[in-house]
């Protein structure tokens, strides 16, 4: 089996990422890497150019972004069931991409306090964090999970996000946003994650 390398801080989204692998259930070996000095080395950037994590590299393969990189894991381990059959995939997909396009750009855009002019909205594809949270509030007050029925990589990474949301007031605190992050949070794999995360930070000081 080809070596899956993670590369990763605990205080990023990397997060994100080392819960996708807890799901995946493949081993891998974590490197640890430090904002403004190995995370901008030479060394780094011969696998994310950008210097910045999470990355990972599976054998010859390298694979940067959260959204790609649980893309990807979802379908290298394919018997974990984290991606519907590829006929099925329509809500998976937009909801995946929904998280990393649209709900980014609008939560970090509220967050910094940048708002879109006035009749300018159709120009940003987010349009407004309200419109990203309604989309969102409309599919999780009537589905338990991204793709329907099953527990899927779209909810490691829009999941992620919404829980970020709620735990730092960048996101309205929905009914249906509380109650899915509570679902999802239980997951063991979840729990697995904020362990190991939580653990390297306190031994990180």
């Amino acid at each position: 089996m080809a070596e899956l390398v993670f590369y990763t801080h605990p205080m990023s989204r990397g997060r994100i990422v080392r819960w996708m692998l807890e799901e995946a259930g493949a081993p891998y070996r974590t490197e640890l890497l430090e904002y403004g000095t190995t995370m901008k080395a030479d060394a780094y950037r011969a696998i994310n150019p950008m210097g910045k994590v999470p990355a990972i590299r599976h054998g010859d393969t390298i694979v940067t972004e959260g959204a790609a990189i649980c893309a990807y894991l979802a379908d290298a381990f394919p018997d974990a069931g984290l991606a519907p059959p590829p006929a099925a995939r329509g809500d998976y997909y937009r909801w995946l991409f929904f998280a990393a396009g649209p709900v980014e750009q609008a939560v970090v855009n509220a967050s910094m306090g940048f708002t879109v002019p006035q009749g300018k909205e159709l120009a940003a594809g987010w349009g407004s964090l309200d419109a990203v949270c309604d989309a969102l509030d409309g599919w999780l007050a009537t589905h338990d999970y991204f793709a329907g029925d099953r527990f899927t990589a779209a909810d490691v990474y829009a999941g992620a996000q919404i829980g970020w949301g709620l735990q730092f007031g960048t996101m309205p605190a929905r009914p249906s946003f509380a109650a899915y992050v509570a679902r999802i949070d239980a997951r063991p794999a979840a729990i697995r994650a904020r362990e190991i995360d939580d653990g390297l930070m306190a031994a990180a000081g």
